[in-house]
């Protein structure tokens, strides 16, 4: 038999933090996730045990939603807080009005470039390999969806935004071509993962109450 357990992954670990508390608590046989969250990233983390890790391409699949905030000003290697500033830009007086006008571009079909600092695989070495080695590669843009983007706040240099995408859709790399649009740069600042699919965060559990 295989269980699929929904985890609120907290702030400051891995997706694969969570895998190794689950195997010390539950000793299972096998166990993977289904979508990697970074350490900044906070929010619904699907977890498969036993035979439900034969579904992984199922859940990976699922268009999944994200509760986003963007600091403007500042660019950063990895594309969120965690990263090392490489730039800071000015930012221009901004209007809702502008900001929903730049967000509207980027719904529906899209290319986007993964980001350097991803798992993608070139050659058969993840891309953060080669950034952590300073060594330059040819990033391909891919085909992703963005189903909704909508605007949920703008505050003294700070956007929210929540956003329903498709599997392969990286939010840093988003968030800065956002910031290209409206004349600046940006990093991620506040990353919540709110749905995968029908899953909802509200039904996950936290790994104290596992």
């Amino acid at each position: 038999m295989g269980k699929v357990l929904l985890i609120n992954k907290p702030q400051g670990i891995t997706s694969y933090d969570v895998i190794r508390v689950i195997k010390r608590k539950l000793c299972p046989k096998k166990v993977g996730h289904a979508g990697t969250l970074d350490p900044l990233a906070t929010g619904l983390l699907i977890v498969l045990i036993d035979d439900a890790t034969k579904q992984a391409a199922e859940f990976t699949n699922l268009n999944k939603e994200y509760f986003v905030k963007m600091c403007l000003g500042i660019k950063t290697d990895t594309g969120d807080l965690d990263g090392k500033i490489v730039e800071e830009c000015n930012v221009p007086e901004l209007k809702q009005k502008e900001i929903k006008t730049v967000l509207k571009k980027f719904k529906g079909r899209i290319k986007q470039k993964p980001h350097i600092y991803s798992a993608v695989k070139y050659k058969g070495r993840k891309l953060y390999e080669y950034a952590r080695a300073g060594i330059k590669v040819n990033i391909k843009s891919r085909d992703i969806e963005i189903n909704e983007i909508k605007l949920l706040g703008y505050d003294n240099k700070e956007i929210t935004i929540k956003v329903n995408c498709s599997k392969g859709t990286y939010i840093r790399k988003l968030v800065e071509d956002i910031a290209e649009k409206l004349k600046t740069c940006a990093v991620v600042s506040e990353l919540v993962r709110t749905k995968i699919g029908k899953y909802c965060v509200s039904d996950a559990i936290s790994l104290e109450n596992l």
